[in-house]
């Protein structure tokens, strides 16, 4: 039996989202920023692309997050102003609809039965006014498990990465590494091969290994991670 911990996660969260809508040209996201650096707005988050169907489609959609403190229509006005600009629409940011998430990576029956347990656990956590979603991939091959692994710290709002397989080393190991040196705690199901000496937490039970992730980031829960490192159950 092990003991669980109190701990205190800290982020950064915005309380200014938009939606712009932009003519594709060189020089937009520079006029972008400037407007939010004059206002006082700091930019958080922001992901762009190129539309490719509907009524947007050639055009370039921003979604953007910033912390302001000032009324949000004047980030909304001023955005308007700029040269380019078609259209910017104001709305919850993506922290407040789907919070942190728990990104969960690897072979198809395992993957599922930690989603399993992560959603019933956030379902518990997020009745209660917590924001957590889970996403998953099942992948095969270590080079491709190795190159999801990498990119989980560029993925918005990851917050812990379960790998879910029987038999995971080489490259995978290397990308454990990389993500913990970026601050993403990892959870790995106890498996044949190296991932699982890497990883911050080894759990046999995949439904469990869900459930654990919930609760290490879960601001409401008292488990944390860091006090058990190392450890298998």
């Amino acid at each position: 039996m092990f003991r669980i911990f109190r701990k205190r996660i800290v982020t950064m969260t915005a309380n200014c989202a938009v939606t712009i809508i932009a003519e594709n040209k060189t020089g937009i996201l520079r006029d972008i920023g400037a407007v939010c650096a004059e206002i006082d707005a700091n930019i958080i988050t922001t992901q762009q692309e190129i539309s490719a169907e509907g009524k947007d489609a050639g055009y370039a959609k921003i979604n953007l997050e910033a912390e302001f403190f000032g009324d949000a229509s004047l980030l909304i006005s001023r955005l308007r102003e700029i040269n380019g600009i078609i259209s910017v629409e104001h709305h919850s940011s993506a922290a407040e609809i789907f919070g942190k998430r728990v990104i969960v990576i690897g072979g198809g029956a395992q993957v599922a039965q930690v989603a399993l347990g992560a959603v019933n656990e956030a379902d518990r956590h997020n009745i209660r006014g917590e924001r957590i979603s889970v996403d998953t991939i099942p992948l095969v091959g270590e080079e491709t498990i190795a190159r999801a692994v990498e990119a989980v710290p560029r993925l918005p709002r990851a917050a812990i990465l379960v790998l879910a397989g029987s038999l995971m080393g080489g490259k995978i190991t290397d990308a454990i590494r990389y993500v913990q040196s970026r601050g993403i705690p990892v959870v790995c199901l106890k498996m044949v091969g190296s991932a699982s000496s890497a990883a911050d937490l080894v759990v046999t039970d995949p439904i469990q290994a869900g459930i654990m992730a919930v609760m290490h980031i879960s601001t409401i829960g008292v488990f944390d991670i860091s006090r058990v490192r190392g450890k298998e159950f």
